[in-house]
């Protein structure tokens, strides 16, 4: 059975899951959002699409990203909130997790060291929480300013995977080359191993 993703819960409890990036300048500024030239790894953005945490390197992350981000929580309200997002019939996850595995994870997570941000993937684009562009638009946008680069990296593809995922659009190569304005070529060269996997995914959780 297929759960819905319950956000209500860390809103309620008030847990930070996205923040723009903070040391780091946009480009270039606009009324829906904006453009890192260079990108930039101080955006994290949890829970953007419908998609599904579905492996435990993934949860993993997910955990040690809203430790970084809510500094105020002390052991037992970031066990209190793990178990909440563990929890299969929250929606947060497509798996279930033995209680031993459950704590090995929430104990590591913890005891990782905030001085270092958690690793991330690099964003060119940020659109506001706020703007009222479709997903169609958004990927417009995409397309258009990485396409002037002319180079298109791993992270681009990234970004327009999870657009085209939230427009429920299954995701083609061949999409992507349209979006980018490259060839099909360009794609493959690109395109990782771990993004074939991402991409499947995305694609079987439509």
């Amino acid at each position: 059975m297929s759960y819905d993703r319950n956000l209500n819960f860390l809103n309620t409890n008030r847990i930070v899951y996205r923040r723009g990036p903070v040391s780091d300048k946009p480009d270039e500024v606009y009324e829906w959002g904006e453009v890192y030239h260079n990108g930039t790894y101080e955006c994290y953005d949890l829970f953007r699409t419908k998609a599904k945490i579905t492996t435990y390197k993934s949860l993993k992350w997910h955990l040690l990203v809203i430790w970084y981000l809510n500094p105020q929580l002390d052991q037992d309200n970031f066990e209190y909130i793990a178990r909440y997002i563990i929890e299969k019939r929250n929606g947060f996850v497509t798996f279930n997790m033995s209680e031993h595995v459950l704590k090995n994870i929430i104990y590591e997570v913890s005891m990782y060291d905030l001085e270092e941000p958690p690793k991330n993937k690099l964003r060119k684009i940020i659109f506001k929480d706020t703007c009222r562009l479709t997903p169609s638009e958004k990927l417009s946008i995409v397309g258009t300013i990485i396409g002037k680069s002319k180079s298109v990296s791993a992270d681009d593809i990234y970004e327009a995977m999870l657009t085209l995922n939230e427009m429920r659009e299954t995701i083609t190569v061949k999409k992507l080359a349209s979006y980018f304005n490259c060839s099909t070529r360009t794609i493959y060269r690109n395109i990782t191993q771990e993004l074939k996997k991402e991409k499947e995914l995305l694609n079987s959780q439509l």
